[in-house]
């Protein structure tokens, strides 16, 4: 079902919110969403004895990434989801970057009913949704718990219910992004809604609600149209849409091959936006600002994508590995794949460009450091001998990199 109906409060004059430092990774793959970083002091190799600056045991399990505002770095856990989830809760731990200690946690009770784990999947919708934060606030999204905002000295501004639905297989997983004044959040478990709230009060400004959203975990990206106007970009089952950001009404949408469930976040260059994603895997280039008659604006759709983990876009390729560890590199202009090659084991977190390399975090064999060509040459293959799940996305800033299991977080750097 794709009518959007939506519900917008008044609306008034925005601001943008103020730019980023150049050094802070502040949201979900980055200060743009592309993950890519031009970090070149980021070393490519590291162990238990190189590179490995500090190490910082979590009080739980998560699949968000962290991310980093000036000296803090920041990242949920969750606990307590074992059996009763009477006695589930998330953490959001502030950690200081130079030293590796934990400045303060804050831990939040679960309001229920929550998600139920499907067997081996107890992971999804705990503790999956990667902060963000407009360097004054953090904000959180804690599934049925809702949205709650923190100052970055930990205290509690402003929480806000995003529903209390179960909808979605495997929970939700969307990370909140910041649009000029407002944090917009995708809750299609909870209510299969997108919801925009204003950051500094907490305030709804506007609601979007339709069915297809429950099998959406894609975290949205706003892109510019050709007319230079910003469209929310959220991919759906089989479906990309465009949305107006400022009152969450469908501009356009598209038809893509992303079949059963959309998990990756979009790329984007020049107006277009190239999508992966589907049990089945897909992949497509849309370009921005179409009409509803969902081929007219797909420039090209193939089959062969990935379930889980988003691409990169450099110089004219797509590069991403897929779960099953093999790593693709396909030709932006008409999605053929010129290169391929077999890495092993299960991968759940999005590659990451840093300079000319690829970094790519398995979930139980280490890190690999590939070359960003269509030969995607094998650099290294880094561990830090921890055996537990690690799923969420790396972070950058000033020349180190941070990586989260479901047990520590580490920050790799030249000593």
């Amino acid at each position: 079902m794709r009518t959007l109906t939506s519900c917008p409060s008044w609306l008034f004059s925005l601001t943008l919110v103020g730019a980023t430092a150049a050094a802070d990774w502040p949201r979900f793959r980055g200060p743009d969403g592309s993950g890519i970083s031009r970090d070149e002091k980021v070393p490519l190799e590291w162990s238990e004895s190189k590179n490995l600056k500090w190490k910082l045991d979590l009080p739980g399990k998560g699949f968000s990434s962290p991310i980093v505002v000036g000296k803090n770095v920041l990242v949920t856990c969750y606990s307590g989801a074992d059996g009763n989830l009477q006695n589930l809760k998330r953490h959001l731990v502030c950690v200081d970057r130079d030293t590796g200690k934990a400045l303060w946690t804050r831990t939040v009770d679960a309001v229920l009913p929550e998600f139920r784990s499907r067997g081996g999947f107890a992971y999804h919708g705990y503790a999956s949704h990667t902060p963000v934060s407009d360097g004054e606030r953090v904000y959180v999204h804690f599934g049925t718990t809702g949205v709650i905002a923190f100052d970055l000295k930990g205290e509690k501004v402003w929480q806000q219910s995003v529903g209390t639905g179960t909808r979605a297989m495997f929970g939700s997983a969307s990370s909140p992004i910041l649009y000029k004044d407002l944090v917009i959040v995708t809750a299609g478990s909870e209510s299969t809604c997108i919801w925009a709230f204003d950051r500094k009060t907490g305030k709804e400004k506007w609601k979007s609600e339709a069915g297809s959203l429950s099998s959406s975990y894609s975290t949205p990206l706003v892109v510019k149209n050709d007319k230079g106007e910003d469209e929310l970009i959220v991919p759906v089952a089989n479906e990309i849409w465009g949305l107006n950001p400022d009152n969450g009404k469908l501009k356009w949408y598209a038809e893509t091959p992303v079949d059963t469930g959309a998990c990756t976040s979009v790329v984007a260059q020049d107006g277009i936006v190239y999508v992966i994603g589907g049990r089945a895997g897909g992949r497509a280039a849309v370009k921005v600002g179409g009409k509803n008659d969902a081929r007219s604006n797909v420039l090209w759709s193939k089959r062969g994508g990935a379930y889980v983990p988003s691409p990169v876009l450099h110089k004219g390729h797509l590069y991403w590995v897929d779960d099953r560890g093999m790593a693709h590199c396909v030709d932006v202009k008409n999605g053929e794949e010129v290169g391929k090659e077999r890495l092993g084991g299960q991968f759940y977190a999005s590659v990451l460009l840093v300079g000319e390399h690829l970094i790519a975090v398995s979930r139980f064999s280490g890190t690999y450091v590939l070359e960003a060509t269509p030969k995607l040459k094998q650099v290294a293959q880094n561990k830090v001998g921890d055996s537990s799940d690690s799923s969420a996305s790396p972070a950058v800033s000033d020349g180190q990199l941070f990586i989260r299991s479901d047990k520590a977080l580490y920050c790799i750097g030249t000593k």
